[in-house]
């Protein structure tokens, strides 16, 4: 159970670091969800739309945090993210990364 939680949010990610870096959190839920809570100066782009913004967040240059209510949808997106050439970081549930920020 602890190596499919490991692979799914990564060996010990310094998210604060990467933050220190530039890096941009990006929520994959629902505008919806997104509305009801999120963390400061996230962006919102669902993880069903997020193919049709890769080329917006290349040009950015820098690292993407991803984030939803679990960590299952933010995953998804990471692994978009990273197969389109973007460094990309599964960050898990909004909540548990805003804590881990602070």
């Amino acid at each position: 159970m602890f190596g499919f939680l490991k692979k799914l949010f990564g060996p010990g990610t310094d998210f604060k670091a990467l933050m220190e870096q530039g890096a941009v959190i990006v929520d994959v839920r629902t505008a919806g969800e997104y509305k009801s809570g999120h963390i400061r100066n996230a962006l919102n782009i669902p993880v069903d739309v997020i193919s049709s913004k890769i080329k917006e967040l290349k040009q950015q240059g820098k690292p993407v945090i991803t984030c939803c209510a679990s960590g299952m949808r933010s995953a998804r997106a990471a692994a978009i993210l990273k197969q389109n050439g973007i460094e990309a970081y599964n960050g898990g549930s909004w909540v548990s990364l805003g804590n881990r920020l602070n």
